[in-house]
């Protein structure tokens, strides 16, 4: 799920603005240049030139993509700040380089976010490679005399690798403000995140490396079950004109080690749903994208499997309750302490036991929701069963989730008069949103059903990872551990999968299966965990445990400066919901036979 993310939460950090200002003393420095000529239509057919904004003090122009998550948040705000200073002879135009992104894609684009500003076309990327734009979302800021004095980012709220509830440094308003009030800018460049424009290129035709001979199998295997028609990623990688137009965009992605997504390492034990490119295949996309992406022969691939519309499930469901009976209006900005986590209750009326083999909670906008979790209650309990959140679930939905299939008559049962208690993280992503969401089940036959699958957790709630304010330093530690043990296994327990949770300050986690001889064994180990990406780990070969048996998780924190996603290095975190907190939840799911489905003990 290339972004979305790219995307989702954090708080204000304005205690600690100083020291966010020194973070940026080594931006890369802004080279002279001057605006000569400007000749761009917009989508609407209307042509834009410099003589336009002549008499506007100030202008500023955003390079977009209409697929780029990042550049989809910006675009928004900046209508916002464009709207703010239109009064002060500040003038915006959005260019779209792309070479994928049509009229009718930048048409919508604009149309979905009541943008005010013109939004043109840039053919053959020529305006961007006139003035040097590299990302989306990217701005140049002329003065009057339109030399450039300020490149960069809007401010520092999203990036490929962070996301705060509020911007720590508005580096365009700054800029705009100090030019108004005539003086130098302060911080004239920074560092643009986001998308690489996708630029037309010169195409190698002798290469032998093609999509359709070697990197349209690469893409099936590792990408397109997200990336492909009605699925989380925010751009198709199906044909090869759509993949050759992002081959820039993959190799950095691949380079970084973002894509594809998987933060374990594998020197434990192997995982069914691993996501992992050999050496060669990184090789092979590397030198695709260096000959020019060239397209080659048809792909010798079978047709994508057949998948219910809107579902990863294997078929369509059974029932599908919605996770609320209306719409939930999520607002544009979160302000300083987010959204607080929302509950709703649903009464499915099951008058006897429920065995559900697959399940899937689909968000009705990935965009502005986080996370849902589904638990299944006994009227009457709740206060109880709910206290017990951080503990078990039932399904559960969050960045990057698949659905991936149970073992062969495995399934979870649902008792009979329970009701499903639905507990949403909505993200605000710069525009109000409608968002409604729903829980697709798929169920077994009960006489097919051999195991019940259970979750629960190692969890530690006493905790307080110290700040700097307490250690009268500039920020907190950058490795402060936070250990747990899980109650003991039932004796015929098999072991499934895993998922760790933490918050923003997350940086690694494990699991270690303790048996009563004394023997300690790791299972998992990830040591760059990544709270936009909470995986599942599920295990190649489900690990039968001797009875007595323990899960000890260990995680580790950083509340340092050297976090970029931390809300507040200052700041003493301790155990909470709420994202500015942490948590400390070693989730893992394994398998009981129905026959004798003893219960874990309560030690």
């Amino acid at each position: 799920m290339f972004l979305k993310y790219v995307l989702i939460l954090l708080i204000s950090c304005s205690l600690f603005a100083s020291e966010v200002f020194i973070l940026h003393a080594a931006s890369p420095t802004l080279e002279p240049a001057k605006l000569e000529t400007l000749d761009l239509t917009d989508f609407r057919g209307r042509n834009w030139t410099l003589k336009d904004f002549e008499n506007d003090s100030i202008l500023i122009v955003a390079f977009f993509g209409t697929e780029c998550p990042l550049a989809q948040f910006y675009a928004t705000r900046l209508n916002r700040i464009a709207q703010q200073y239109s009064k002060k002879s500040v003038q915006v135009i959005a260019v779209i380089s792309n070479r994928q992104d049509s009229l009718e894609k930048i048409g919508a684009f604009a149309s979905r976010r009541n943008l005010t500003y013109p939004v043109a076309k840039d053919p053959a990327n020529r305006f961007a490679d006139q003035i040097g734009a590299e990302r989306t979302p990217e701005v140049f800021v002329y003065d009057s005399s339109r030399n450039l004095r300020y490149r960069g980012r809007i401010d520092d709220q999203r990036g490929v690798a962070h996301d705060l509830l509020e911007p720590r440094r508005r580096d365009l308003q700054l800029a705009i403000d100090e030019l108004i009030e005539g003086r130098e800018v302060s911080v004239p460049r920074t560092e643009a995140s986001g998308c690489i424009i996708s630029r037309t290129k010169q195409v190698d035709s002798k290469s032998e490396i093609t999509y359709g001979t070697h990197i349209a199998k690469i893409l099936r295997k590792n990408c397109v079950g997200c990336h492909r028609e009605d699925e989380l990623a925010p751009f198709k990688l199906t044909n090869g004109e759509e993949a050759s137009c992002w081959s820039d965009m993959i190799v950095e992605v691949i380079r970084e080690e973002r894509m594809p997504p998987w933060h374990a390492d594998d020197k434990h034990a192997k995982f069914s749903n691993e996501r992992r490119l050999t050496a060669e295949e990184k090789q092979l996309i590397l030198k695709w994208a260096e000959a020019g992406a060239p397209l080659g022969p048809e792909p010798d691939l079978p047709p994508l499997p057949a998948k219910p519309v809107g579902w990863q499930l294997p078929k369509e469901p059974d029932l599908v309750l919605p996770v609320t009976f209306t719409p939930i209006s999520v607002p544009a900005e979160a302000g300083p302490r987010g959204v607080r986590y929302q509950w709703y209750m649903q009464s499915p009326g099951f008058t006897e036991d429920k065995w559900v083999t697959a399940a899937e909670l689909r968000p009705g906008n990935i965009d502005v929701v986080h996370h849902i979790l589904a638990f299944a209650v006994e009227p009457g309990k709740e206060r109880v069963t709910l206290a017990r959140a951080d503990v078990e679930y039932l399904f559960g939905y969050v960045p990057g989730a698949r659905v991936e299939p149970l073992p062969p008559g495995h399934a979870k049962k649902i008792p009979a008069g329970h009701n499903i208690y639905f507990q949403v993280h909505y993200t605000p992503n710069g525009t109000p949103q409608k968002v409604q969401s729903h829980m697709g089940l798929v169920f077994a036959d009960p006489k097919d059903v051999t195991h019940q699958v259970r979750t629960s957790s190692a969890r530690e709630r006493r905790f307080r990872i110290p700040g700097g304010r307490r250690l009268g330093k500039r920020e907190g530690p950058s490795d402060y551990s936070v250990e747990a043990t899980s109650e003991t296994l039932p004796s015929n327990a098999t072991l499934l999968a895993f998922s760790p949770h933490m918050h923003l300050r997350g940086k690694s986690f494990n699991y270690e299966l303790r048996t009563p001889d004394g023997e300690s064994r790791m299972l998992l180990n990830v040591p760059n965990y990544d709270f936009n990406w909470q995986t599942t780990y599920i295990l190649d070969n489900p690990l039968e445990v001797p009875a007595g048996s323990r899960l000890h998780c260990t995680a580790v924190y950083d509340n340092s400066l050297s976090n970029l996603s931390n809300p507040d290095p200052m700041m003493d975190v301790t155990f909470g919901d709420q994202t500015w907190d942490e948590m400390m939840i070693g989730f893992f799911h394994y398998s009981v036979p129905v026959n004798r489905t003893e219960e874990p003990s309560t030690e």
